[in-house]
């Protein structure tokens, strides 16, 4: 059965039936949550970067923001503790005072598949409690903004991807696309399994997490721009990390997220601009 798409460059809806099975199990209502799921085509995207960026374009704006990294991999220790470095990453951007244990509830050192990564460790994921402190956040904050680890379809146990979370949560989709060679398809794949389960996408950014010159680095936004049904708000360059500021400080990535807000949402930016 074919799912019916928007229109390109139009951003998906909310439907009255979802289809996904994992929200209806839930028994959750078809209502979405003020906020984000920032998901990647990959890992290594720049999920981090936008998802910062994003937090402290929200900030600029007055709007209290929380941040939550589900799950992390690839940690490093220092002094026998991890260190969930992008769940740090977004607290800082966010200004939010909200414990480490709130915002990123599991962390392991291998950079493997959350799934994979806790087996490795003798762990278990407990998804259920990765649901109490979203919905602890989301009490607190006007938006939450939740970070992916890879891809969308990136296992976290062996029955949840974190497609499935994003639905479980009632998030729509903030798609980031790396600017290389295999874009299109790895966009496309994203895209098509978010709108596979009605899980709305509200946009997508074209992100330069490197200096590559290669002519699909010069051709993806325009042709991104061409097949994908959801809008592709910005083109991200490739902002390099300075002695004493990270990128997501970058003020040409502020700049254009900012200017992404209204469309990524838009009924928090109208209310921000009524107070």
């Amino acid at each position: 059965m074919r799912v019916a798409r928007p229109k390109a460059g139009a951003a998906s809806s909310a439907p009255t039936a979802p289809q996904s099975s994992n929200w209806l199990r839930t028994g959750f209502s078809t209502e979405l949550r003020t906020g984000l799921f920032v998901t990647g085509t990959d890992t290594g995207v720049g999920k981090t970067q936008i998802a910062a960026g994003l937090a402290v374009a929200l900030r600029a704006r007055g709007i209290d923001v929380g941040v939550m990294k589900p799950v992390e991999t690839g940690c490093p220790r220092r002094r026998g503790r991890l260190l969930s470095l992008d769940a740090m990453t977004l607290r800082e951007a966010s200004g939010s005072r909200d414990a480490l244990y709130l915002i990123n509830p599991y962390r392991f050192s291998e950079p493997l598949a959350p799934m994979v990564a806790a087996e490795r460790s003798g762990r278990s994921i407990d998804v259920g409690e990765m649901e109490k402190r979203f919905s602890r956040l989301a009490l607190r904050h006007r938006v939450v903004l939740v970070e992916g680890a890879g891809g969308l379809l990136v296992p976290i146990t062996e029955k949840l991807s974190f497609l499935d979370l994003a639905v479980r949560w009632r998030l729509p989709l903030l798609v980031v696309i790396a600017s290389r060679l295999g874009a299109l398809n790895h966009a496309r794949l994203t895209v098509e399994a978010a709108l596979q389960v009605r899980l709305p996408v509200a946009g997508a950014i074209l992100n330069h997490p490197n200096e590559d010159r290669s002519p699909a680095r010069r051709t993806n936004l325009s042709a991104l721009r061409r097949i994908l049904p959801v809008p592709v708000l910005a083109e991200i360059p490739h902002c390099t990390a300075g002695e004493h500021q990270p990128p997501w400080k970058d003020l040409r990535l502020q700049r254009l997220l900012a200017g992404c807000l209204p469309r990524l949402l838009p009924n928090l930016c109208k209310e921000s601009q009524e107070i």
